[in-house]
């Protein structure tokens, strides 16, 4: 009687085989890990700029609908010592762009610039706003240009925002006064 023997099971050639297909397949999906992390920094980037554009547009628009002899509460604390202050009611007189800064965390750092060179050293986005001619006290257009990293986007001699090394920009536009 002869006893059957059952060999269940791969051979070096398939196993080999196998290993070689999978690690082909994880490198690819390997290499597209960095183009990944990149597209998800550039959206948070991007969402935080838009959150910078808000906080100016809310405050610009708030500044000119306050009650007569009501007082500005920009700062929040219902004193006049944050940078914000002395933008009100300012937008309807300059002619020069503003820039103001803001730290990765969305909270604004410094002083309202209006002359190029002046960059706090947490800044990591600039916006600028540029009050499109003629601003009166009835109606204006500002357009809020933001931009990061603030040190890729200097500010120029006529107040305008240098983009050319800038990773990225957005641009918004807001009615003033309405």
């Amino acid at each position: 009687m002869k006893s059957r023997s059952c060999h269940y099971g791969f051979s070096l050639v398939e196993v080999t085989l196998a290993l070689g297909i999978t690690s082909f397949c994880l490198l690819a999906v390997l290499g597209l890990l960095p183009s990944g992390t990149k597209i998800s920094r550039d959206a948070t980037r991007s969402t935080k700029a838009n959150l910078v554009a808000a906080q100016v547009m809310n405050f610009l628009r708030s500044d000119v609908q306050l009650p007569p002899g009501q007082a500005n509460k920009v700062c929040g604390d219902g004193t006049q010592n944050c940078s914000w202050a002395n933008l009100h009611g300012h937008w309807a007189q300059v002619a020069q762009p503003d820039n103001l800064y803001f730290t990765n965390e969305v909270k604004q750092t410094g002083n309202v610039v209006n002359s190029p060179g002046n960059m706090p050293p947490d800044a990591a986005f600039v916006a600028n706003m540029k009050y499109l001619q003629p601003p009166t006290v009835t109606t204006s257009i500002a357009r809020i240009t933001v931009a990061w990293p603030a040190a890729g986007a200097p500010v120029l001699a006529n107040g305008d925002l240098d983009l050319t090394n800038a990773a990225g920009s957005r641009e918004f536009f807001v009615t003033v006064n309405r």
